[in-house]
């Protein structure tokens, strides 16, 4: 694999970072990769990817964060075929709320839907945990991606 496209949703900015950390680890894995929002990713080119990240928070009560809103939809609206989409998927939420990391699993059961394969465990981080999203992610990606894709 020479190629990642990471994709992240936010209403922070810190899924943002976390896909930025990502996308440094997968160079030092020797893997080239791109960070998009979400919200400035045309969702017809995913059916052109061989292998994308997806990262987003979890807002409010379960929804998705503004930036992944418009992608969701149309991915819903246009219903592109993508069995030949490998996906591997992270998201951020805080387990205080029933709705702990509910937008990461909406956008992974769109995706598994429209006939995309999900690479390793979706990986999930806690804000109430203390740890740092980007620590977590990191070792999410190590251990869970990077062995699934080798």
């Amino acid at each position: 694999m020479s190629n990642v496209s990471i994709l992240f949703g936010t209403e922070s900015g810190n899924s943002e970072m976390v896909a930025d950390d990502l996308a440094d680890t997968l160079r030092h894995n020797g893997i080239d990769s791109q960070v998009s929002d979400m919200e400035d990713y045309n969702p017809a080119d995913l059916a052109r990817e061989s292998t994308v990240v997806v990262i987003t928070s979890t807002y409010g009560d379960g929804e998705l964060p503004r930036t992944a809103i418009t992608f969701y939809e149309a991915l819903e609206r246009e219903k592109p075929d993508l069995s030949g989409l490998r996906f591997a998927a992270f998201g951020l939420g805080d387990s205080t709320y029933s709705t702990f990391n509910q937008a990461i699993e909406t956008v992974v059961a769109c995706l598994t839907r429209l006939g995309a394969s999900q690479l390793g465990a979706t990986g999930y981080h806690d804000a109430d945990s203390g740890l740092d999203a980007s620590d977590v992610a990191t070792d999410w990606l190590s251990t869970t991606f990077v062995t699934a894709t080798a």
